[in-house]
C-alpha cells in the first residue's frame, strides 16, 4: 500500500493568512483562514504594510491550528507548499519565510507554488482534472485564460490588458460608495436591478481572448457623474445590473470561444470572483449547450485565497519532482508559464 502524500499549504499573498493540510492533494484534512477585511475595510482597499503585518501576528498560530484541525504533526509532513507570487511582496514574505524556517528545521521538502496555479488547483479538491482544460481565472488582480495539456503546465492564451474584472468591481462599487471588498455587494444589487443602461463590452481584436475592463469602469463613472450635472438620478441597481451584465458577457463568451477552438474536455473557474453569482449562473447556462465539455465551478469557500489550493497545487508539483530551495524568496511579479 502506498503512503499517503501530506503536505501543508501556506498562502500569504495578499490579505488573508492561511494554512491547510491536504493529504494525496485531494482530501482536505483542514483549511484554516484568517481574514484582515475588517482592517482594510476602513480604507477602500488592501494597505500592503498593514497586511503585512497581520500576517506576521497571525502566521504561526494559523499554522499550529491547522496542523491540530488535520490531527497531523511536522514529523509527518511530506512537504510545505508555499505561495511564491504574484501578490504583495511584503505580504509574500511572511509565508514565504514561515515556510522556509518550518522546512530547515524539521528537514522537510519545500515547494514553491504559483498563487493563480493555486486558485485553479482549487477546483481539484472538488473534481479530478481532465486534459485538454481551460481554466477562466477570474480576481482581483488577474483576468486570465489558462490553458493545460497536463498538470503543472499552463499556458496563458488570454489576459487582461489594464484592471481585472475584480478591481474593476471594486472600483465601480467604491463610485457608489458601497463598502469593500465592493464585489459582492455589486454582485447583489445586481440581482435587485435590471441592466437597461447601456455600457460597453471591451471585445478587443476578433481573434483576441485578451480581456479590458477599464473603458467599461470610466463608462460607469462617466455615466454617474453626466447624469448628476444634469440632475438625473441613476439608480444604482440598474447600474450594478448594467455594468455586471457586460463584464459576465464578455468572460462567457471568450471562454467559450476558447473552449471550442481548443477542443477541451473541461473548463474551470477559478478566482475570487469566481463566487459571482451572476458569473457562475451564465456560465452553467452556456456549457448546457457544450455537454461534451464539462464545467467545473469551486463552492464559495475555495473561490477566495485560501491555503488549500496551494497545496493542491503544490502537492502535484511534488509527485512532478519540483524542490526549492532555502534560497527561495518572494516573487511579486511571478511569471506562471515559466515558475
Amino acid at each position: 500500500m502506498e503512503k499517503d502524500l501530506i503536505v501543508l499549504g501556506i498562502e500569504t499573498s495578499c490579505d488573508e493568512t492561511a494554512a491547510s493540510v491536504i493529504k494525496n492533494g485531494t482530501i482536505i484534512l483542514s483549511n484554516v483562514v484568517a481574514s484582515q477585511i475588517e482592517s482594510h475595510k476602513r480604507f477602500g482597499g488592501v494597505v500592503p504594510e498593514l497586511a503585512s503585518r497581520h500576517h506576521v501576528e497571525q502566521i504561526t498560530i494559523v499554522i499550529e491550528e491547522a496542523l491540530k484541525e488535520a490531527g497531523i504533526t511536522l514529523a509527518e509532513l511530506d512537504a510545505i507548499a508555499v505561495t511564491e507570487g504574484p501578490g504583495l511582496v511584503g505580504a509574500l514574505l511572511v509565508g514565504v519565510n514561515a515556510a522556509k524556517a518550518i522546512a530547515f528545521a524539521n528537514n522537510i521538502p519545500l515547494v514553491s507554488v504559483h498563487h493563480i496555479a493555486g486558485h485553479i488547483y482549487a477546483n481539484r479538491l472538488i473534481k479530478e482534472m481532465t486534459f485538454p482544460l481551460l481554466s477562466l481565472v477570474v480576481s482581483g488582480g488577474h483576468t486570465e485564460i489558462v490553458y493545460m495539456e497536463e498538470h503543472g503546465e499552463f499556458k496563458v492564451i488570454g489576459e487582461t490588458r489594464d484592471d481585472a474584472a475584480g478591481e474593476a468591481y471594486d472600483k465601480v462599487a467604491r463610485t457608489l460608495n458601497l463598502p469593500y471588498p465592493g464585489g459582492p455587494h455589486i454582485d447583489r444589487l445586481a440581482h435587485e436591478g435590471t441592466p437597461t443602461i447601456d455600457l460597453p463590452r471591451a471585445w478587443l481584436e476578433e481573434d483576441s481572448y485578451d480581456f479590458s475592463f477599464s473603458g467599461l469602469k470610466s463608462a460607469v463613472i462617466n455615466t454617474l457623474h453626466n447624469a448628476a450635472q444634469k440632475g438625473i438620478s441613476i439608480d444604482s441597481k440598474d447600474l450594478a445590473a448594467s455594468f455586471q451584465d457586460s463584464v459576465i458577457d464578455v468572460l462567457v463568451t471568450k471562454t467559450v470561444r476558447a473552449a471550442k477552438e481548443y477542443n477541451v474536455k473541461q473548463v474551470l473557474l477559478s478566482g475570487g470572483v469566481a463566487a459571482n453569482k451572476g458569473l457562475r449562473k451564465a456560465l452553467e447556462e452556456a456549457f448546457k449547450q457544450l455537454p461534451s465539455i464539462e464545467l467545473v465551478i469551486p463552492p464559495l469557500n475555495l473561490c477566495t485565497d485560501n491555503a488549500a489550493m496551494i497545496a493542491a497545487a503544490g502537492s502535484v508539483l511534488f509527485e512532478k519532482g519540483k524542490r526549492s530551495s532555502l534560497a527561495l524568496n518572494a516573487n511579486p511579479g511571478l511569471d506562471i508559464e515559466s515558475f
